[in-house]
Parts: structure tokens; sequence; C-alpha cells
């Protein structure tokens, strides 16, 4: 099998943040997150990144970019947008949002055409999770069988606030039996003085493990995965079109694609540690943890 593809979701506007993270310094000779994780890509085997942004990020896309990869890994651009009709949608529906992560991914569909995984480009991986999801995109991927990257919730928290993952139930034999989005995560202090995590729903609190698996948005996918999502997102927009914050959330397509018998997914366990910017805080956090990544040697001192 040929090499697999990255694929980088990027087009978020970082409300949260307060700037665009997707190209803010965090390496010493001003490296994004995104730059280690197409580092790890390259070094894993991937033979190609496609970026999924708005039209309007573009050019400071490609100065940040371009030049630096070119000749390392062949890159590519999709744009997400509000063009409902490619997608088999003959409606107009005014959004200061796009429609989320699932309807991102169906942007890239007429530029990959071979196993990819899907990632975000302001979260960082690891090198082991790269690796073995090229394992499994060279390997063992099929239409019916692919995979994510399983977190242990505990360890992808935010101490600044909340955060979004999809939260996964796995079988006894690994594999995912549903993934459910939940979009308010957070740290509560309980009555004994100990520090849980709950996430919100309807204005109820409900614990979560720490060790729950949860979905960092990195998905080993065959181009299976266009096909369904598109089969199921004029229903989403028909069902949602009033509702300015719906969002078609990737989480959603495998776990349809399961209780409907049309894949399996793997739950791959890693090592690798996850940390990531939600808000302006968590930034001194990860550039400490880059720091002491180059001091072990995991990274080279400057990437490309």
């Amino acid at each position: 099998m040929g090499k697999p593809t990255l694929l980088i979701l990027a087009a978020g506007m970082a409300s949260r943040y307060g700037s665009l993270k997707q190209v803010d310094s965090f390496g010493p000779h001003g490296e994004t997150i995104v730059d280690y994780s197409i580092y790890d890509a390259i070094q894993a085997g991937f033979g190609k990144v496609v970026f999924i942004i708005r039209k309007e990020f573009e050019d400071v896309m490609r100065e940040k970019f371009d030049a630096k990869l070119a000749g390392k890994i062949e890159v590519d651009y999709a744009f997400q947008d509000f063009d409902l009709k490619k997608f088999g949608v003959d409606r107009e529906i005014e959004r200061t949002k796009p429609w989320g992560t699932a309807h991102a991914v169906m942007s890239a569909k007429d530029l990959i055409h071979e196993p990819f995984c899907v990632i975000n480009a302001d979260d960082f991986y690891g090198t082991d999770s790269f690796v073995k999801m090229a394992s499994f995109l060279q390997n063992e991927v099929r239409d019916d069988h692919m995979a994510l990257m399983g977190f242990q919730v505990g360890n992808t928290m935010s101490d600044y606030g909340y955060v979004s993952r999809g939260v996964c139930e796995v079988s006894a034999e690994g594999n995912m039996t549903s993934v459910t989005e939940r979009t308010n995560i957070y740290y509560v202090t309980d009555d004994s003085g100990n520090r849980k995590i709950v996430y919100e729903e309807n204005g109820v609190q409900h614990d979560l493990p720490a060790d729950a698996r949860v979905s960092m948005n990195f998905w080993g996918f065959t181009p299976k995965v266009f096909e369904i999502a598109l089969e199921m997102f004029p229903k989403f927009v028909e069902e949602n079109g009033d509702n300015p914050k719906a969002e078609f959330f990737i989480p959603s397509v495998p776990d349809y694609m399961v209780k409907h018998g049309i894949a399996d997914f793997k739950v791959i366990p890693t090592s690798s540690k996850w940390f990531g910017v939600t808000y302006p805080e968590d930034k001194p956090i990860v550039q400490e943890s880059i720091s002491r990544l180059l001091v072990e040697g995991v990274y080279p001192q400057k990437l490309f």
C-alpha cells in the first residue's frame, strides 16, 4: 500500500485562544505545534499533507508552510466554507461559523484518494502516535476496518477552562463501540476537596473517570468515510438548519458506521502524551513541554 496522507484541521478561528493559534510560535525557531506533527508524519512515512483552512487564511498559511516543506512532503489546501451545494444540500443558510469538523473533512474529498489520518492543527500528539497510525494505514486499514488514537481524558485536560472530547466506549477486543462528543468537560472540586472531571449536558454535571478513553480527533480513515459523511450531512442540515450553533462533528460519522455495521474502529494505544492550546494560559505549558522534548533529543532544535 502507498504512503498515507495527513489531513490537518486548521480552519478554526480560535475564539477562546484570542489569536490564530495555527501559526503561533511554540518552538525555539518559531515552530508551530503542527510543525512537530508534520515532522513526525514525515519520519513515520506519510507522503502528503492537506490543510483544511478558510480561504481568507490561505496567504498566511502558504507563507508559513510552503517554502519550508518544499521537497520534504507534498502539500495541498482545501477550503471549508458555507457552500452547501457541493455536499448535496440545495439551501443557503446564514451562519457565522462553518458546520464543524466532519464538514471540514468532507471539504477534502476531491484531494484525497488513499488512506489518511485526521488531526487538529493545535494539538501535539507525539512521535509514537504517528508511527503507529502510519503502520495501521499501510498494513491494516480497510473500508470496514479503521482506527483512532485513544488518550486518557485525564491526560488531555486544561487547567484554565472547559474542553471538548469524543468520549469512547471500548470493547474487550479493543474496538470502539461508540463515541460521543462532549463539548463541556472540565475540573470541579467535590465536597471532600478532591478534584474530579465532569462533563456538562443540558445544564447537568456528570462524572467522567480520568482513565476514560477519548478521541483527540486523531482518526485513521479510508476515503469510504467521505461517502458516509456525504450521506449523513443533508439530513443533519435538514434537522439543524435553524440552529446556528449546530456542528457536524467527526465522531458522529464513525459512531454511525459502527452502529450500522459498516466498519469497526480499532482504538490504538499510544505512549505519547497529548497536549494542546485552548486558552492563552496554555501556551507557556506547551512551550515548556516542547523544550523538555528538545532537551531529551526527541526533536532537533530546528525542525526544517
